[in-house]
């Protein structure tokens, strides 16, 4: 999933603004010191895939997608074979099974549309995501408290991640993952504008790898990559790996000698939670996010790139103050959501694992927020109203 400029301030600040530009794209941009200025963050869209979003999008005419060239094919060959250990006959019988799929590239060109938090948070957290979640752990509770105890991962926040990403592996997208991996290695859609050159290269680089590296997957796995379905962009499975996160972060469950992420929730539940882990770099017992009051006050943050650095001191004397107990010693870093009102919220490190799921504020907070509805039990909440009317992103 893609970015903008990587979020380069300490404040990071959610408002409707601007598009960003590329399907793969970081979450928000940033300021430094309050108040914060106005900067975008893009809006995924499920089914999606660890570290990817739906921001990096094109406005722009699509130029006639075409396989590549001889040349191209030639040196893509000769580099995946090197790389990954192949041989050259299987990658080009992978090759000449793969088809460009116009569908991938109008989904990764079409504009990304940044909505408020007010508005962004009913099309995640409905009651049909809540008692889905409710009814889902409920029926897994023995393998995911498996799960939680080895990685410290909550198992309510593994089921809001399956439930965000594809409805419990109820749509985990139709389109050939070689075929839209191979559109995307030869076909990045391109700007041409100066300066989005360098960042169209880079994205169009990162889905050949993605494409070689879905080969090695096969290899590794048996898996017959030509018959497995996913996302536009190439993502996978209940909890939508790409195939580099695949091969990375895929663990075996249930000890099967397998590591089955499309059928197999034991599979699903522990490779989810080691990407939190290993990916994001989860702790265990850790908070996520607090609410927090704030006053502007004498101390300006310095630059933190998004992560939780500063000591409950240090935000104290720049005006945050949290709303709950923090136990001691922790760090953390502001956020501002746009929602009825101004909502300001003090996260930790294992909020920045979930954003390294996706990299998207909103997203993060989505995913947690929801995951807390799913913990508690339904005669103790009130009912969720229901989404907005243009329902959710890549229904």
């Amino acid at each position: 999933m893609t970015r903008c400029p990587s979020p380069s301030r300490a404040w990071l600040k959610v408002r409707p603004a601007l598009t960003c530009a590329l399907a793969l794209a970081l979450a928000a941009c940033a300021s430094q010191a309050p108040p914060p200025v106005n900067t975008p963050t893009p809006t995924p869209a499920p089914p999606s895939a660890p570290g990817m979003t739906a921001a990096d999008a094109i406005a722009t005419p699509l130029p006639v997608a075409r396989p590549p060239s001889d040349e191209v094919r030639a040196a893509f060959v000769k580099e995946t074979a090197a790389k990954y250990g192949l041989d050259a006959a299987y990658i080009e019988s992978m090759l000449a099974r793969a088809q460009i799929r116009e569908s991938t590239l109008t989904a990764m060109s079409r504009p990304a549309e940044t909505k408020p938090w007010r508005d962004y948070r009913p099309i995640f957290i409905t009651q049909q995501r809540i008692d889905g979640g409710r009814a889902f752990l409920a029926e897994h509770r023995d393998q995911l408290a498996k799960v939680e105890a080895q990685y410290g991962v909550p198992a309510e926040v593994i089921v809001a991640i399956l439930g965000v990403e594809t409805m419990w592996g109820g749509n985990t997208g139709k389109t050939p993952v070689l075929d839209a991996l191979y559109t995307l290695a030869f076909n990045y859609p391109r700007t041409n504008a100066p300066d989005k050159i360098e960042r169209e290269n880079q994205r169009e680089a990162f889905f050949r790898d993605e494409l070689a590296q879905l080969m090695k997957l096969g290899k590794e796995s048996g898996l017959d990559i030509a018959t497995l379905n996913g996302s536009y962009a190439g993502a996978m499975g209940w909890g939508q790996f790409m195939p580099s996160s695949y091969r990375a972060y895929a663990v075996d469950g249930d000890g099967d000698g397998m590591r089955d992420l499309f059928t197999d929730p034991d599979d699903v539940f522990a490779s989810v939670a080691n990407y939190f882990v290993k990916k994001g770099g989860w702790l265990r017992g850790q908070p996520v996010m607090v609410r927090a009051s704030f006053t502007p006050g004498p101390v300006a943050l310095v630059d933190s790139n998004g992560d939780p650095i500063h000591s409950l001191a240090t935000l104290e004397q720049a005006g945050y103050k949290p709303l709950e107990p923090i136990p001691a010693g922790l760090t953390a870093a502001p956020i501002l959501l746009d929602g009825a009102t101004d909502e300001y919220w003090l996260t930790f490190r294992n909020f920045r694992a979930i954003w390294s799921y996706n990299n998207s504020i909103r997203y993060a907070t989505a995913v947690y927020q929801l995951s807390q509805l799913i913990a508690q039990p339904a005669e103790s909440v009130a009912p969720v109203a229901a989404p907005p009317s243009d329902g959710q992103p890549g229904a």
